[in-house]
């Protein structure tokens, strides 16, 4: 996976070990808050917080021996900014092949920024029946929030500007476990022509 056109990498974030700790301490506390599992399930927003509810609840059947219900949730349809990405979005589905009634249920995501993916997921997730509560929890909150939306767990809260961007490669989608800040370049400057000289005219 490279960095979107007109980005370059600034920082890494996270390294590969990092990153496995970083879900390890968030499978901890989602097990603190939430002894009883019975009825707790991760629901991850495509397309990288599936594999990453996918490890959570792996790391919390290591930790426990009782893996909590994993489910996907494709949010395409849900978005405010439908029209606007693509003629034909790609549609990769919503799976939550269980009963979402009365239960805990963790979104999870990679990245928090303006708040309005996450909008978004709850809204579908409400169409599927009523959670007793709804959790987030993201690897990385960057922050410039647009609506009040908050993370319960978090990976890693950095700053950012607008300017920037934030790449989470995960080794089921991209081959690599990073998380990259990246800068957005300076447009080359062109040289100014030069002025021409106006023709002589002929004596």
């Amino acid at each position: 996976m490279g960095e979107p056109v007109g980005f370059r990498p600034r920082q890494e974030l996270m390294d590969a070990s990092r990153l496995t700790r970083t879900l390890a301490r968030i499978a901890h506390e989602i097990v603190e808050r939430h002894p009883d599992l019975e009825r707790t399930a991760l629901v991850g927003v495509r397309t990288r917080g599936v594999p990453l509810a996918r490890r959570l609840a792996g790391l919390i059947k290591a930790a426990v021996g009782l893996a909590p219900r994993v489910g996907a949730l494709d949010i395409t349809l849900y978005r405010d900014d439908l029209t606007t990405i693509a003629p034909n979005p790609v549609m990769k589905g919503t799976d939550i092949p269980f009963s979402i009634d009365g239960w805990t249920v963790v979104l999870v995501d990679d990245v928090l920024f303006t708040g309005r993916t996450i909008r978004a997921a709850i809204d579908e997730l409400i169409d599927f029946g009523r959670p007793a509560r709804i959790e987030l929890a993201v690897l990385l909150d960057r922050g410039h929030r647009e609506l009040p939306i908050h993370a319960d767990y978090v990976g890693r809260a950095v700053t950012t500007s607008r300017d920037e961007n934030v790449q989470v490669t995960l080794a089921e989608e991209d081959g690599e476990d990073r998380v990259l800040l990246l800068e957005r370049q300076a447009a080359p400057t062109r040289p100014k022509p030069g002025r021409k000289r106006p023709a002589r005219k002929a004596r």
